[in-house]
């Protein structure tokens, strides 16, 4: 797995543990169980089990550069290494460990998950049939994916509109092909449809200007960009969005706290964006007098309570990983090897998607 050293990819489960209900005194345990989440029962919670493993058993989707029928994705673990190291600092304290294991295709990463052998996926479809799924619950988007465009520079296509009467190359058969034709008559743009069963083909047909443009995820279009080496710079990703296709951090239902934990670690990276607090500027933001980062970085006591975690857990996740701007430039923005816009993954203040629920 090159390109992450982050994170080793140890193939693991996480130890259970022998930890007991405490007792009183008098050695009699009580009839009801202590805090207010171990109310919603008897078995050992997942942020119990963590702990007691000493590291957090974290999936990883690792799509290879090729286009995939089961998976539109491309190759973004260095994003879901980062994502997982968010929620073991939260978990664990600063210098978490990670048991980051990896997975070729979703759906085995997802019934890891189901059966134990991980605690989260660190990136799934949040799609309708995996959401229905009655043993996973999903985080919000922590990345909008879509499917989209790619096509030459100097094609002089800057638009879908400017496809019009053109070859778009896709795999037949898929759901990319079905969005792109519902896509291009939803706006009346006649295209010529050049669907190929092979992927390898498919690359050359696109890379020698048989067709116009290649459609799949962006994500994936990024990772495919890549593959192309030398050539890489002569192509560029279009703006509209054929299909949305959004990404979230997985986990199994039944343990309502550590729902809450990786649902606020996400909702933290945003607020910790919007707020303007870095990795570099950690230290002097603890003396803002702001009650939203007071709060977030826990120099206003009394709200880590609430998940069964340190007051200042969000502030040791930003000095870990960063803000979501930072880790997005870094694992699939500028400062990556995938390039890839913002988009709709820019904050609300920017035009995106991104806007933090209030930490109160």
């Amino acid at each position: 797995m090159s390109g992450i050293g982050r994170a080793a990819f140890l193939v693991g489960l996480v130890a259970g543990s022998n930890l007991c209900p405490a007792r009183h005194a008098s050695g009699e345990q009580p009839r009801a169980a202590e805090g207010a989440w171990a109310r919603a029962g008897r078995a050992l919670t997942t942020l119990a089990r963590v702990k007691a493993a000493g590291t957090l058993a974290c999936g990883s989707n690792i799509e290879q550069p090729e286009f995939s029928i089961a998976d539109a994705h491309g190759n973004h673990a260095a994003f879901d290494v980062d994502l997982c190291q968010a929620v073991a600092t939260a978990v664990l304290g600063k210098g978490a460990k990670l048991t980051v294991v990896p997975y070729r295709a979703e759906k085995d990463a997802l019934a890891a998950l189901e059966s134990g052998k991980i605690v989260l996926l660190a990136t799934g479809s949040a799609n309708l049939v995996n959401r229905a799924r009655s043993g996973l619950g999903f985080s919000r988007p922590v990345l909008y994916d879509y499917q989209g465009f790619m096509v030459r520079k100097n094609s002089g296509v800057a638009s879908a509109r400017d496809l019009a009467g053109k070859k778009i190359c896709a795999l037949g058969g898929t759901e990319i092909e079905e969005q792109l034709a519902a896509f291009m008559g939803r706006q009346g743009i006649s295209y010529l449809p050049f669907p190929f069963s092979e992927e390898g083909e498919m690359e050359a047909a696109f890379v020698t200007g048989n067709c116009a443009a290649i459609t799949a995820d962006v994500t994936q279009l990024a990772y495919e960009r890549i593959a192309f080496k030398q050539l890489a710079a002569s192509f560029v990703i279009l703006p509209d969005v054929v299909a949305k296709d959004p990404l979230a951090v997985a986990y199994r239902r039944g343990d309502p706290q550590w729902a809450a934990i990786i649902d606020w670690v996400v909702e933290a990276l945003i607020q910790a964006e919007e707020s303007q607090i870095t990795q570099a500027n950690l230290a002097a933001m603890r003396q803002n007098g702001d009650p939203v980062v007071r709060r977030l970085l826990g120099t206003q006591r009394g709200y880590g309570q609430y998940l069964g975690l340190r007051d200042g857990w969000a502030a040791e996740v930003i000095e870990a990983v960063g803000n979501y701007g930072e880790i997005f430039a870094r694992d699939l923005g500028p400062r990556s090897p995938l390039h890839l816009d913002r988009g709709p993954n820019e904050l609300w203040t920017h035009g995106g998607l991104m806007v933090a629920l209030p930490m109160r």
